[in-house]
């Protein structure tokens, strides 16, 4: 059973992947260059792959029409989570454009002054971005909690596996595979 579920979640994700490479520009169509990230995603990219995530996880419930009702806050609150990531690896991209840009400009008092902040500025970004996550979280899990209630234990299974399909690093945080491993 759980084999199938895991094929339904992979399935969902492979369509919106495949949905998202057919509808890319070819060169003689191709829109001005968005800004891209670390990973080399854009807006554009990032906004398709949460639909995919959304759309696999909502598949993968099979809700009743009674849970249908708690699904718009759940998926707000998904989305609301993406943006705030969308938007710090914005501003981590513009820094990295800004500075490179400096660098080629020749100015490297700029660059360096635009560059990493000192130890403290970089605990205090640090603090930022993980309280923004853990505000975010928190309105998932709030909006999230009326729906888990009413899931069976099936779906409650598959709400975790999908939930955490869509995590970085497959579902594990730093050090968490580290710490399965010993047990």
């Amino acid at each position: 059973m759980m084999r199938k579920i895991l094929a339904a979640g992979a399935i969902a994700l492979t369509l919106g992947g495949a949905g998202f490479a057919l509808a890319q520009p070819t060169a003689s169509t191709a829109q001005p260059a968005q800004a891209r990230d670390a990973r080399g995603w854009n807006a554009e990219d990032a906004a398709a792959l949460t639909d995919a995530r959304i759309a696999g996880l909502k598949a993968g419930l099979k809700l009743t029409p009674e849970q249908e009702k708690n699904w718009p806050a759940v998926e707000t609150a998904i989305r609301d989570l993406a943006k705030v990531r969308a938007d710090r690896m914005k501003e981590r991209t513009d820094r990295m454009a800004a500075r490179r840009e400096a660098r080629r400009g020749g100015d490297n008092a700029q660059a360096n002054a635009q560059g990493s902040p000192d130890a403290i500025g970089r605990l205090r970004q640090g603090a930022d971005a993980m309280n923004s996550r853990a505000s975010s979280l928190k309105k998932l899990a709030d909006a999230s909690e009326p729906l888990y209630k009413s899931l069976d234990e099936g779906q409650k299974r598959r709400f975790t596996v999908l939930m955490r399909m869509g995590e970085r690093d497959g579902g594990h945080r730093h050090g968490q595979r580290r710490a399965e491993n010993t047990r």
